[in-house]
């Protein structure tokens, strides 16, 4: 009889062990999958448009149009140079003297020796007509000769051959950019002497990157400054845009037209930094944390029903706490930006506090941050 009543007993006993077993196991899993939930901060999606910049480096050079070579019309030697290469000037300025050669000297004394012979046999003709010992075309063929005879000599004191020493100057407030000869050189007639570059009349010389080249055109503004001195900048316009990269900086060549008022704070050589304004676009502003990188480009994450979804966008505008991206966002779906380094590809997602919109982002840290492309740009 005893022997009965155990046999249902220890039949109860397993069963509530098996029970107690699968309990076990159901709450596991419900702390697991609470634990695979990513608490995240999100933001809405919104449109903005961006000015794109492109990024060039280059240097302050004479104008082209505008940069003269001094030289003067006679030989000589070089008997004194009052100033260096890269020296500023002013109007009139002494720059170097030149002493002329002999036979400048010498066309210069045989002119002004026919002039005086020439000036004297109008007298003597003009004498003898008034006693009519000469004809009035005799006259008239002396004083020819006259004439003649002072061209002469104004032609030799153009050229230089009047003074034993001649001085050139400054044509305007400048630069002597380069100086061709030295103390004690012999130069022959028309020989440059030196290079000068007036001081309103500079040129920014830019570098950009060959695939920037397509954006810009003739016209557009620039935003210049010196890359040493004061920070201040200015504004200058693209003249050219070169079709060839330079084999040995391997950038296109951009030429910018320099105010009046940069020859105040740049020196012909200087260097500078620019942004050329291209023409605006339109983008998604989102958080600069929102943007992540990987072998396969820039990609984001947006929330859809619970899960974080991949979304590969491009980066147009990477400057600023608001970055610009451009890709097949859904405006209605917002994008995780804390949080977002912990996920994968559909993990599931708990979404904390909202911000109101992507300005409102704090700032980023450089481990955040998308290897920025040559353009850039600025929200408006």
């Amino acid at each position: 009889m005893k022997q009965c009543f155990l046999i249902p007993r220890l039949g109860a006993l397993a069963l509530l062990g098996l029970l107690a077993g699968c309990g076990g196991e159901a709450g596991s899993a419900s702390n697991t999958d609470s634990a695979s939930t990513v608490a995240v901060t999100t933001v809405m999606p919104t449109r903005q448009t961006f000015h794109d910049n492109v990024e060039a480096i280059g240097s302050a050079m004479g104008d082209p149009h505008r940069a003269r070579t001094l030289s003067l019309a006679y030989g000589g030697q070089i008997v004194a140079v009052t100033v260096t290469a890269g020296q500023t000037v002013k109007r009139g300025q002494p720059l170097l003297t030149i002493s002329a050669d002999p036979a400048t000297r010498s066309a210069y004394q045989q002119a002004q020796a026919g002039l005086n012979l020439a000036r004297g046999e109008l007298q003597r003709t003009e004498k003898l007509a008034t006693e009519r010992l000469a004809t009035q075309s005799q006259v008239a063929a002396a004083r020819k000769t006259l004439a003649d005879a002072q061209a002469a000599v104004q032609a030799q004191q153009a050229i230089g051959g009047g003074a034993p020493k001649h001085a050139v100057q400054a044509p305007a407030d400048g630069v002597v950019t380069a100086l061709r000869v030295g103390l004690g050189d012999r130069v022959a007639a028309n020989a440059p002497l030196l290079d000068f570059t007036p001081a309103h009349a500079l040129v920014a010389q830019l570098g950009v990157q060959p695939e920037s080249g397509k954006k810009l055109r003739a016209g557009m503004s620039v935003q210049l400054q010196s890359v040493y001195g004061p920070p201040t900048g200015f504004t200058g316009t693209l003249q050219m845009i070169g079709q060839s990269v330079d084999p040995q900086t391997h950038l296109l060549p951009a030429q910018v037209e320099l105010p009046a008022s940069a020859g105040a704070m740049l020196v012909a050589g200087a260097a500078v930094t620019a942004q050329i304004h291209a023409a605006d676009f339109s983008a998604w502003a989102v958080p600069r944390d929102a943007v992540l990188h990987d072998q396969q480009g820039d990609y984001l994450f947006q929330v859809h029903n619970g899960h974080a979804k991949r979304v590969d966008v491009k980066l147009r505008s990477p400057d600023g706490d608001t970055v610009g991206v451009q890709g097949p966002l859904d405006p209605q779906a917002p994008i995780i930006v804390l949080g977002v380094y912990e996920l994968s590809d559909g993990d599931a997602v708990k979404t904390g506090a909202s911000q109101a919109n992507a300005s409102s982002k704090p700032a980023a840290t450089a481990s955040s941050a998308a290897p920025p492309p040559t353009t850039t740009g600025t929200a408006q």
